[in-house]
């Protein structure tokens, strides 16, 4: 991919905004247009529903999963210098922030992509729990929580299990990646027929993980034509959220694929339900909706809890995922596992039923 034409067009930055804001609105559209939902995929899980948006979840993880390993055995990726290999990573930081994350997940009743797609779609509750993760994130990334999250992050990290890479302990080499890729592929597949997802949804999700791969290749690529060094890496919201709302206060940091990411999945969600009929204004006066406080508690552990795990199920889960690092793993594992205790003790095992059809358990 030569990308040096745009570079001299636009300059680096504009460079990085511009791929971001296309990644983004694919992103939107597609996640927007399948239901996208972490959160809904441990709900089937809990509670023993149609394991549709379990199927679609899985398909994207998979996908993300085997494109990235095959990019990297084939020499398209390189992900050696990436923040998940070039430093110590945090295992308490992915363990402590993922539990946290997952409880949150259920109070808001939404991920932080998921919150972010609603938003566009006319859900302002999820607009809400947005702000809110954003302020906090930011605290944490940056401000006053900083204390806080470098005292839980200090506790356990790589350095102490001898490094953050998943096939390195395991004593594989990278074509077993691969094969692990392909496997999980061929059980997302057997998982979508069995439970009968329908073709476009599963499309989706094979289309969101293919936006995660091209996440990684397009940020490589610039990382080896920009003349100020920069890491390669791919989709995340909370970071993004938390680096963007900074301008608020008067940063001084430029723009960069954060806030193209973050545009691009607005505009993308929004044209996706706009062109459906799917845009809806929905407010906390609806009946049934939780208090306002669940979703301001819920957004400020996802909040918190993201930044203290590097990421979010996006940025965690299918971006650290996708390169089998250690810390993602962990921090996704224990998003999923606090969701699915959350749902049961929170809200007994059973979804509250919203209003409309359009955003359901939202």
């Amino acid at each position: 991919m030569d990308l040096v034409p745009l570079i001299d067009a636009v300059g680096e930055p504009g460079t990085a905004v511009a791929g971001g804001a296309l990644l983004g609105m694919t992103f939107g559209f597609l996640a927007q247009r399948s239901s996208f939902c972490t959160r809904s995929a441990v709900l089937d899980l809990t509670q023993k529903r149609d394991g549709v948006a379990l199927a679609t979840w899985l398909a994207g993880l998979a996908t993300a999963l085997l494109a990235v390993q095959l990019s990297s055995y084939y020499g398209l990726v390189d992900v050696a210098e990436t923040r998940f290999f070039a430093t110590p990573q945090s295992l308490s930081g992915a363990a402590v922030g993922g539990l946290l994350f997952g409880v949150g997940m259920v109070l808001a009743r939404g991920c932080v992509s998921r919150l972010l797609v609603l938003s566009a779609s006319g859900n302002l509750r999820a607009f809400f729990c947005v702000v809110v993760i954003a302020a906090v994130g930011l605290a944490t990334y940056s401000g006053f929580l900083v204390p806080v999250r470098e005292g839980v992050s200090g506790i356990v990290n790589t350095a102490d299990i001898g490094g953050n890479e998943l096939l390195a302990h395991l004593g594989l080499s990278q074509s077993a990646g691969v094969i692990v890729g392909g496997l999980a592929f061929l059980a997302a597949l057997v998982q979508a027929m069995w439970t009968r997802t329908p073709v476009w949804r599963l499309a989706g999700g094979i289309g969101v993980g293919a936006t995660v791969a091209a996440g990684w290749y397009f940020t490589y690529q610039l990382s080896t034509q920009v003349f100020e060094p920069i890491q390669a890496e791919s989709l995340s919201f909370i970071r993004p959220l938390a680096t963007t709302s900074s301008f608020w206060f008067g940063s001084e940091g430029g723009l960069g694929m954060d806030q193209g990411l973050l545009l691009g999945a607005v505009v993308g969600a929004l044209l996706a339900s706009v062109f459906t009929r799917q845009f809806r204004i929905a407010t906390f006066s609806e009946p049934g909706t939780p208090s306002i406080l669940r979703y301001a508690a819920g957004s400020t552990l996802m909040g918190f809890g993201g930044i203290l795990a590097a990421g979010c199920t996006i940025g965690a889960g299918f971006t650290g995922g996708s390169v089998l690092a250690v810390t993602p793993l962990v921090a996704i594992l224990s998003m999923v596992v606090a969701a699915a205790v959350a749902d049961r003790v929170i809200d007994g095992g059973r979804e509250a039923r919203e209003s409309t059809p359009f955003v359901p358990a939202e």
